[in-house]
């Protein structure tokens, strides 16, 4: 296999790889604005320029100096190639290089959303000089919307073109140009047009300084203040990958996580602002029996206790009147809808299970081999799978939802749970005459026209704030962890369904363990790979800075 020395160090490489990747797949720093693994390469901001020594073939093979600074995003490497990025002549590059980006770059990283994860920063410091000699005027650009989610400080733009590219090659819809040339140039949207495509808000993703902003985060938090957790986008059959940004039990926002199989290096802006009903000021958050008195915030233990009476009494006369039915959604994961299954057919065995309304708008559509996915749901082939499994894997035995509702309707069932946890009003007038026939639990996290009419109502917890795993539209099995705590009184299903069974069975309940929920999943039929299927996240992230914090 050919081998290349960057900066001192042999790196095997294929063919065709340019010495940029090469040090990037080896963590060999080589500072770089332009360059995005997802776009063309332009080659237009020259900080990566190296000094180049190669064997040449026409004196022997001996290894002979390149006769100028080559850009590493572009050259391809070659056997025998020696790279120095931290040569005088590559450090002088730099150097300039930096001082000229910096010429016209306003002096605003106090309050600049970017400060502590931008990249000029970081190289000013890095390669920089320790001062300006600038002394003219500053040319002063114009800051202006260009979106309904962006914000472009044109001002602090280096002319990068990632965005521009991004526009061009990813989403086809080309809204934004490079409009002048020189130290006037700057990026702008063309007439007429607004930056408002599916994917539009991942050009502040890959924007490497604050030029372009997201509206919803803008002046909310110090990126050094947020914790990241690894997770999987809950709101869509897509299975994105996604970093959960948030601190003190908040969630700030909501970035992409590379994964070169599922996502790439993107999101849509459907996954990036969805999450907002988690922190829904209408939110369910105390349970609650029909018939008596609001519960006292002061006593939560004492109405989760009566509560979880309640339901399994519910049930448990209905049982005997005739079949219960279960309503899970496709918003739960894997292992909320295994616990919820355990634990009513502890009281009914025959109990007839459903799939919960699979929302669904218009057609999947793809860019540059990222699918936007038309189902708005995360789980529904894993709820699906599991809630087969407990019935001896026969898929053919869970009902779909107009099935469900149909049989509801007929009064087919004694007694029903119902799960909701869709980020938007569900519940429609077919579906609460439906249900609402008949004694039901209902575990929801948002009101709807079930809400007083459940026989006891378990208040649920949203997919950032528990554990679980779901099953995307490519029947990728992912694992997500927990980011924030749940609000208020809120539990999460899989809690639910345990503190049920343990106060039908008599015994101290125990806290949720999805290893081994998930141990047990694959105890059953047709699920034995469950728990080697499932692909983990990493874990918690803590955003770092070198900026002292002191305290006044």
């Amino acid at each position: 296999m050919p081998s290349i020395s960057i900066n001192g160090q042999s790196f095997d490489f294929e063919p065709g790889e340019t010495i940029l990747q090469i040090s990037l797949r080896n963590e060999v720093e080589i500072p770089h604005y332009c360059y995005h693994p997802g776009l063309s390469i332009a080659a237009n901001c020259r900080i990566c320029l190296a000094e180049i020594w190669a064997p040449n073939p026409r004196n022997e093979n001996k290894l002979e100096p390149w006769p100028k600074l080559v850009p590493t995003c572009q050259q391809t490497a070659s056997d025998g190639m020696v790279v120095h990025t931290d040569s005088p002549k590559s450090v002088a590059n730099q150097k300039q290089v930096m001082e000229l980006l910096l010429i016209n770059h306003p002096v605003d990283c106090p309050v600049c959303d970017q400060a502590g994860e931008c990249h000029l920063q970081d190289y000013s410091y890095q390669y920089g000089r320790g001062e300006s000699r600038f002394r003219e005027d500053k040319n002063k650009q114009p800051k202006k919307s260009v979106g309904p989610n962006v914000l472009l400080y044109s001002d602090r733009c280096i002319m990068c073109t990632r965005c521009v590219r991004f526009t061009r090659e990813v989403t086809g819809t080309g809204e934004l140009m490079v409009d002048g040339r020189g130290s006037t140039g700057q990026i702008d949207v063309f007439p007429g047009m607004a930056l408002d495509n599916e994917l539009a808000s991942n050009v502040i993703d890959i924007c490497p300084v604050g030029a372009l902003l997201d509206k919803d985060f803008l002046f909310k938090q110090r990126v050094w203040f947020l914790t990241k957790t690894a997770s999987v986008d809950g709101i869509t059959s897509s299975g994105d990958n996604i970093w959960v940004e948030h601190n003190e039990g908040i969630v700030h926002r909501i970035k992409p996580r590379e994964n070169s199989e599922v996502n790439k290096w993107w999101i849509t802006d459907e996954v990036r602002y969805g999450w907002e009903f988690v922190h829904d000021e209408g939110r369910l958050r105390m349970p609650a029996v029909r018939g008596l008195d609001a519960f006292d915030h002061n006593r939560a233990g004492d109405a989760w206790r009566d509560s979880i009476v309640a339901a399994n009494e519910t049930l448990e006369a209905a049982a005997g009147q005739g079949r219960l039915g279960v309503l899970v959604s496709p918003m739960l994961s894997c292992e909320d809808a295994y616990l919820l299954g355990q634990w009513v057919r502890s009281i009914d065995p025959d109990a007839v299970f459903g799939l919960g309304p699979v929302p669904v708008d218009g057609e999947d559509r793809e860019y540059s081999g990222f699918v936007v996915r038309a189902e708005k749901a995360p789980n529904a082939r894993g709820v699906r799978r599991v809630l087969a499994g407990l019935r001896g894997g026969d898929e053919t035995a869970i009902l779909d939802a107009d099935a469900f509702r149909s049989q509801a309707a007929s009064g087919h069932f004694a007694a029903t749970v119902i799960t909701g946890n869709y980020p938007s009003e569900w519940v429609t007038a077919e579906w609460a005459e439906a249900i609402a026939s008949k004694p039901f639990v209902l575990i929801d996290t948002l009101p709807s026209r079930l809400t007083d009419a459940a026989s006891v109502l378990l208040p649920s917890a949203t997919w950032m704030e528990k554990s679980g795993s779901f099953q995307n539209a490519a029947d990728r099995l992912q694992a997500f962890e927990r980011a924030i705590a749940p609000i208020d009184y809120c539990k999460s299903e899989s809690q639910m369904a345990i503190d049920l069974l343990a106060a039908r069975e008599g015994r101290a309940s125990v806290k949720f363990d999805p290893e081994q929920t998930r141990a047990e999943i694959s105890t059953l039929s047709g699920l034995s790979g469950f728990r080697n299927e499932i692909v983990r996240p990493e874990s918690k992230v803590s955003i770092e800075s070198d900026m002292v914090v002191v305290d006044l």
